[in-house]
């Protein structure tokens, strides 16, 4: 049994050297790796980090998209006896020192000429910084920085004269010593490193394999942040088990059509994805002309009410169903069918919550997403349901070694071996995380039914307490408006000890675009989200929302903003208004929402008026 990430990656390789572990996509083609070529280049990066003076323990930062660098350059860092502090590329330079300096790290890799730059920004802020070795991009002559082909070179000539002591840093790795620190968003303050070790992520493979849930058949298609945990466990099970794991180019405009390149068995994503998808289909299915479009606009009401119908208990049926189902479904199902490829057998939802609307839609259209749930305090997957037995609207079962419990106030707290060590110099705040009987105080509200099945009702500091003291779950709400009309993008609920709901609304560009074509309506983005038209298509979704919600839970106002958010990780958008609103895994930073949009929020209420 492997004692850390390293050896279990290293029993693969062994079993499995010459098969194709890796995709990535170079010159327009896609490039097969095998096990043993991804082994070759970590060894290399291994030696090079110990001639570079890397000590065992030591702290390595990594900051880059997701590509088979980062993953080599995350095994390289363990073969040194090191443990890998991932770094959004996105951070900004502030939060990138503060990380580097919090941690310690004695080194960091970077992706390229933006984070080059980044780092010589705060150069005399991060002393312990010793070396900056660059993937690609043009280093400087400061001895400072160092390319990676030479970096490679240095850690070949030193393989080959030190082989036995750069093996015996990864054979001391023990499951307890850290694998990754791993920091948080920092959404109310300075960001805290989760101390994960080897064996937190070793229970997760473990677990994982317990139940089936992936084979060494499969083939993965990865987008998602590495330095999030999310995509830091799907790396762990990859391998566990041998499969083949396909890397996004590095454009998310480009994640559906790569989808039909790679053809991949499964999929990790985050909801926003799939929000994106729905609203590309509903959006098509209301420009469609003549019988067909009625037919199909007909189809996807009738599939909204086999949704609600299933929410509330019951069974779709009936004539009505039975043609929608065959008319219309049917012809959704080969469509996505075909865009993802044609041989995918589920996707797993993490990092949100899925809407319940769009769940059942990719339902009715032959597609299984199996909704999950984690933190990066608990090596993310604690839950998830399983594709034979999937119940939309919870996170599925516990994975077995975990335990879930409801406190008194309806949090949910989480028991096992995935829970972290705890945070990183912060025993105060691991204390108040963790009790004395090893709960983690996950800070979600959620139940745990009969049968096992764990429902999230919303975070616990989110929720919305208005000023006639009612309580409302405002990630629920958000993505019932979400489901209602494809030109929404996002929408921020607020109203904490307000009289009345209120919202924040962006607009999808590309259906807004359409929707204005339609109607021979001209300008450029901005001016389109403005358009009286725009606005009364607006009303008409919130005029209905509000007929099926009690008046506390009713949106009063809201205004639609003439830009999205964005993650800000481009040079293009730095200065973008709705700019780093989107944490790496899309999902809304709310509380700077509202804090960017405050004189709009606080004009909402001006006059006095309003619900109770």
């Amino acid at each position: 049994m492997a004692k850390s990430i390293y050896e279990l990656f290293q029993n693969t390789v062994t079993a499995r050297k010459d098969r194709v572990a890796a995709q990535y996509k170079s010159g327009g083609a896609w490039r097969d790796v095998t096990w043993g070529e991804m082994d070759k280049t970590s060894r290399l990066v291994a030696a090079a980090l110990v001639k570079q003076g890397v000590q065992p323990k030591e702290m390595v930062s990594l900051i880059s998209n997701t590509r088979l660098e980062w993953i080599t350059a995350d095994l390289g860092i363990q073969g040194a006896g090191a443990t890998t502090v991932p770094i959004y590329q996105s951070s900004t330079p502030d939060d990138t020192q503060f990380i580097l300096n919090d941690a310690g790290s004695v080194a960091v890799i970077v992706e390229d000429n933006t984070q080059l730059k980044k780092m010589r920004g705060i150069k005399a802020q991060v002393p312990k910084i010793k070396k900056v070795i660059a993937m690609s991009g043009d280093v400087d002559d400061s001895g400072w920085e160092i390319g990676w082909e030479a970096f490679l070179k240095e850690g070949e000539a030193y393989l080959a004269a030190h082989e036995g002591d750069v093996k015996a840093r990864s054979a001391g790795l023990t499951p307890q010593d850290l694998l990754t620190l791993i920091y948080t968003s920092g959404t109310t303050g300075r960001p805290k490193g989760a101390m994960l070790t080897h064996d937190n992520m070793l229970y997760e493979a473990e677990a994982i394999h317990k139940i089936n849930l992936i084979s060494p058949d499969d083939v993965q298609y990865l987008f998602l942040p590495m330095a999030h945990v999310f995509a830091k466990v799907l790396e762990t099970i990859w391998f566990q088990e041998g499969h083949v794991m396909s890397f996004w180019s590095g454009d998310m405009k480009k994640i559906v059509d790569e989808l039909g390149e790679v053809r991949p068995t499964m999929m990790a994503s985050v909801p926003r994805i799939f929000e994106k998808v729905h609203a590309k289909v509903i959006a098509d299915t209301q420009a469609a002309p003549g019988l067909p479009g009625k037919i199909a606009r007909w189809g996807i009401a009738q599939g909204e009410k086999a949704g609600k119908l299933e929410q509330a208990g019951g069974k779709p049926g009936g004539i009505a169903w039975t043609l929608a189902e065959k008319l219309v479904f049917s012809k959704v199902q080969a469509k996505l069918s075909a865009r993802f490829g044609g041989r995918l057998r589920f996707f797993v939802s993490g990092g949100a919550p899925l809407g319940r609307d769009v769940a059942y839609f990719f339902k009715y259209a032959g597609v299984t997403i199996c909704e999950g749930f984690g933190l990066t305090e608990t090596s993310a997957a604690s839950a998830v349901n399983r594709p034979s037995d999937t119940r939309i609207g919870t996170v599925g079962k516990a994975l077995p070694g975990t335990e879930f419990k409801v406190a008194s106030d309806g949090e949910l707290l989480i028991r096992g071996r995935g829970v972290m060590k705890g945070y990183w110099n912060r025993d105060d705040a691991t204390k108040e995380a963790i009790d004395a009987e090893n709960w983690f105080h996950t800070g979600d509200i959620g139940v745990v039914d009969t049968d096992g099945y764990i429902k999230i009702t919303d975070r616990k500091k989110d929720i919305i307490v208005t000023a006639g003291g009612k309580n409302v779950a405002p990630q629920n709400l958000e993505n019932l408006i979400k489901s209602k009309s494809s030109l929404i993008s996002q929408v921020v609920v607020h109203g904490d000890k307000r009289k009345f709901l209120s919202a924040i609304v962006t607009l999808d560009e590309e259906n807004v675009k359409n929707f204005a074509k339609q109607r021979n309506m001209s300008g450029d983005y901005a001016a389109l989200t403005q358009k009286p038209e725009v606005t009364e298509a607006l009303a008409a979704a919130f005029k209905e929302i509000n007929t099926t919600l009690a008046s506390y839970e009713s949106i009063k106002k809201w205004k639609i903003l003439d830009h999205d958010f964005t993650i800000g990780d481009k040079p293009e958008e730095k200065d973008q208004p709705g700019a780093s609103l989107l944490t790496a895994s899309l999902k809304v930073k709310r509380k700077a929402v509202n804090e960017r949009y405050k004189e709009v929020l606080d004009g909402f209420y001006a006059d006095g008026g309003g619900a109770d």
